[in-house]
């Protein structure tokens, strides 16, 4: 491969060389597959949330990382943020239909560990 190639072609359809270092499609992956890139995706899976309300929503992250993995997802184009204009304002998120596109196997996988794995204590 040519160094700085990202894209191939490969009959009517272009794809991206994710195993390329500067590739942009592996930069979605990598904040999708994020320690929290999954959790936002599944949390907004069902319905759009206020930035507090997805907090709370994904036990364990703070607010500086929420913030980093939304700004991400964003700019990605898997997530929709809207600012309304109040004192403070109130933003919420929510997800693209690419957003949607991508997470729809996460949410699969997700239903099946759940609910497959043994209740606790049980073995």
């Amino acid at each position: 491969m040519a160094e700085g190639a990202q894209l191939t072609q490969t009959g009517a359809d272009q794809r991206y060389e994710v195993f390329h270092t500067d590739c942009p499609a592996r930069d979605v992956v990598d904040h999708v597959t994020s320690r929290w890139g999954v959790w936002v995706l599944i949390s907004l899976r069902n319905t759009d949330l206020r930035f507090y309300e997805l907090r709370e929503s994904i036990r364990g992250i703070s607010e500086k990382m929420l913030a980093q993995t939304l700004r991400a997802l964003v700019q990605d184009g898997l997530v929709w943020r809207e600012v309304e204009p109040t004192t403070p304002p109130q933003v919420t998120y929510g997800l693209t239909e690419f957003g949607r596109e991508v997470g729809e196997p996460l949410t699969e996988l997700f239903d099946r560990i759940t609910l497959r794995m043994a209740p606790r204590g049980e073995e």
